[in-house]
């Protein structure tokens, strides 16, 4: 395998949950493997896959997490489903919403939405129905502050989508008219083999539910879209353009709602934004590196996800390539970044993390080793110390805490 691997084709990729058996559950699979702990101190945590033959994933996995200690289980397989890349919790029901990212879905060119309900015993999901997504490729997915609306971006497709929540999880249609469920990106940028037309890449709602921000890597816009969560629409408002070349991915807001932060796959940067929540506006204030500036040959390189820290004194971002997590230091005033550097994450294809709600922990999914590591946080200098804890997890893709 050649450190190219983290460049492959996304539509590809997505091709091996169509091409490949499932595997059967290759760790482990009974529920009662998810109990032993006091559930005040501990809460479930999900991880998406992409799946086929082994090593890949079957599914959807769960463990459960342990703050106090910074343990996790050993995961068992909630629920099967194809290439389930991106997942979001519903913030007050116990439902969660997963990507299936394929380029066919029911006979027709597009991925779909799926609700699962959860087990609120065991951790284990029931499949309730799904939707398509408008578009092929879906490859990211989250849930408005109300939990009225689920929203989706489709990297093949180019687009955005939102559906509606039903009172029992289920998802609705995407609404057609003026406006509409759905919005199709256009456009273009400078990288031939990655920039040929548009690729939505992440939709992440602002915190007070009124807009929808997409990253769409192949156009190196950070778009705007209006959202009214309660009819089920989207509608493009306004759009932050990006460095040519830079593909912008993955979104975060601050805390304080003021900034908002952007991860840019194709040359390796964050990009840091003030974000006017009145009028619905990105403004870009500072870009800086993912990788230290000694290392010159970063052929195979890419970023990916980028989170930031509960008390919103630091921020982290993914490395492709390089196998690690960037770590950023906030300025609490203007939001700016300074670089700490970047702690390997002992496993290759950090395609996502997620810290812990606690602040305490870090989990980085290596998706070409097949495991979670785990890192504590230090809560002054946010630096990063491997626990020397790796969990086998087939190809996770997401980690998301409930």
């Amino acid at each position: 395998m050649t450190r190219n691997t983290p460049r492959l084709d996304r539509r590809s990729l997505a091709r091996l949950g169509l091409t490949g058996l499932l595997a059967s559950a290759a760790i482990g699979s009974l529920p009662e493997r998810l109990f032993g702990a006091d559930p005040d101190t501990t809460r479930l945590v999900y991880f998406g896959t992409y799946t086929g033959a082994p090593p890949q994933g079957a599914g959807i996995y769960v463990a459960r997490f342990n703050a106090t200690d910074g343990t996790l289980s050993e995961p068992t397989l909630a629920v099967e489903l194809r290439n389930p890349s991106y997942l979001a919790l519903h913030p007050s029901q116990p439902f969660l919403y997963a990507v299936s990212e394929v380029d066919n879905a029911d006979g027709k060119p597009t991925g779909s939405v799926v609700a699962l309900a959860i087990d609120p015993a065991t951790g284990l999901l029931t499949q309730l129905n799904h939707q398509s997504s408008g578009g092929s490729g879906p490859c990211a997915v989250s849930v408005d502050p109300s939990g009225r609306a689920v929203l989706a971006a489709n990297y093949g497709g180019g687009s955005a989508v939102c559906l509606g929540i039903e009172p029992d999880g289920k998802l609705r249609p995407a609404l057609a008219g003026n406006p509409a469920g759905f919005v199709q990106h256009a456009g273009k940028s400078v990288n031939a083999a990655r920039q040929e037309g548009p690729h939505g890449h992440s939709i992440d709602p602002s915190p007070d539910g009124r807009f929808a921000v997409v990253c769409d890597l192949g156009i190196d816009k950070v778009l705007v879209h209006a959202l009214d969560a309660g009819k089920g629409t989207i509608a493009p408002h306004t759009a932050a353009t990006m460095a040519p070349g830079s593909g912008p991915r993955h979104f975060a807001f601050h805390p304080d709602r003021r900034h908002a932060y952007c991860i840019n796959e194709l040359d390796l940067t964050v990009t840091v934004f003030d974000f006017d929540a009145r009028a619905g506006a990105l403004e870009p204030v500072q870009t800086l590196s993912t990788i230290p500036a000694g290392i010159t040959d970063r052929s195979g390189f890419s970023t990916a996800e980028i989170a930031v820290h509960p008390l919103g004194k630091f921020v982290y971002g993914s490395n492709r390539g390089h196998d690690s997590i960037a770590m950023y230091a906030v300025d609490p005033a203007t939001g700016r970044l300074t670089f700490l550097g970047a702690e390997p994450i002992r496993g290759k294809t950090p395609r996502n993390f997620a810290i812990d709600p606690s602040g305490r922990w870090l989990l980085a999914a290596g998706q070409d080793s097949h495991g979670v590591s785990l890192f504590a946080i230090d809560q002054a200098t946010g630096k990063l110390s491997f626990t020397g804890r790796t969990v086998p997890v087939p190809a996770p893709v997401c980690i998301t805490f409930r």
